[in-house]
């Protein structure tokens, strides 16, 4: 086993950016390539395997560039770029931190974090029509966001359309006071947020109250047609395949359509087949002005809690659908033993 040290300068305002409170950042480093790193006079020394030292270099290289940059670094930054070292891309981090979609009111820049999220962006971008599938905190939504009040704000559409079912996650909501809207505004309550985020509470009452901007239902959306809007589908897989084809026939000209959902909590009644699911199969050739983005547990933006969730339960769900199919194999296989011996 060849043991190797290597170093690199490294300014005491950059070092405690990328080491994190309480060196908890380099420790995550240590731990990932077994190494040793210690900071000493401006210098940051990596000492052990070769290949583990290579790697920790390379990562700590990416890091201090982006603190270079003028980034506050995040642990999901650290644990991003280790998870893409793993896989040999080296340069996955710069990449993503380049594409600048817009500031919050309060400043913080809001970009894509990741490879499948820089994607998904891109895609926004240059189709007509987006499908934005994937786990919880992979920025779906958000991004969609972002997206449309920069394209509003630099009048490249007239208005941003907002809508989402309004479909029970298991419990019974009709008992409960006031009209409908006050009914269905707890579903709509994350679009709500994002809005008061990126454009400000105040920018935000004014345009909707001269109807630039509509937060709504999506039982509103029938019989419409939207020319020159931004039209956001949130929630998608709690559609019903006549609900996603009512949808995607209001688009009209000069509009962009984003639809985001995740597959893996479905609310729809048993035995109901999924608009989500359905429009990927149905459109899955008309690639042209159609893409369809899959995000995955590595894009979870999340707390990191949230990455092992959500990678916990695709493992578990794995493993219930390969014992659902040897169950289907072995009852198959019974069955026709049982015919060949009454032959």
């Amino acid at each position: 086993m060849a043991w190797q040290e290597s170093s690199l300068a490294m300014e005491m305002i950059h070092s405690r950016n990328i080491f994190g409170q309480y060196d908890a950042f380099v420790k995550k480093l240590e731990r990932a390539f077994s190494v040793d790193i210690v900071d000493r006079d401006g210098t940051v020394r990596i000492r052990g395997e070769a290949k583990g030292v290579e790697r920790a270099m390379s990562v700590l290289l990416q890091l201090l560039e982006l603190s270079k940059r003028g980034n506050q670094i995040q642990e999901q930054n650290v644990d991003y770029a280790i998870a893409m070292s793993m896989e040999h891309n080296d340069s996955a981090l710069l990449e993503v931190e380049e594409d600048l979609i817009c500031h919050t009111m309060s400043g913080k820049p809001i970009k894509p974090k990741t490879l499948g999220q820089k994607r998904y962006v891109d895609e926004i971008r240059n189709k007509m029509i987006v499908f934005g599938m994937g786990p919880a905190g992979t920025g779906k939504t958000y991004l969609a966001m972002a997206m449309a009040i920069t394209a509003f704000k630099n009048n490249e559409v007239e208005r941003i359309i907002l809508t989402r079912p309004a479909i029970e996650a298991g419990e019974k909501l009709g008992f409960l006071p006031g009209d409908l809207q006050s009914k269905v505004d707890p579903y709509l309550r994350p679009l709500y947020d994002a809005l008061y985020q990126i454009m400000g509470a105040e920018s935000f009452q004014k345009n909707m109250e001269k109807g630039l901007i509509e937060v709504a239902p999506l039982a509103y959306m029938r019989g419409r047609t939207l020319d020159n809007a931004y039209i956001i589908l949130d929630e998608a897989q709690n559609t019903t395949p006549a609900q996603m084809k009512m949808f995607l026939t209001r688009v009209g000209f000069g509009s962009k359509v984003v639809v985001t959902g995740d597959a893996s909590q479905k609310d729809l009644p048993e035995g109901t087949r999924s608009g989500l699911d359905v429009a990927v199969k149905v459109l899955s050739r008309l690639t042209d002005e159609i893409a369809f983005c899959t995000l995955t547990s590595k894009d979870v933006v999340r707390h990191p809690l949230v990455q092992k969730i959500v990678e916990a339960y695709e493992s578990y769900e794995e493993k219930e659908a390969r014992r659902q199919r040897m169950r289907q194999e072995r009852t198959s296989g019974a069955g026709g033993q049982k015919r060949g011996f009454r032959r």
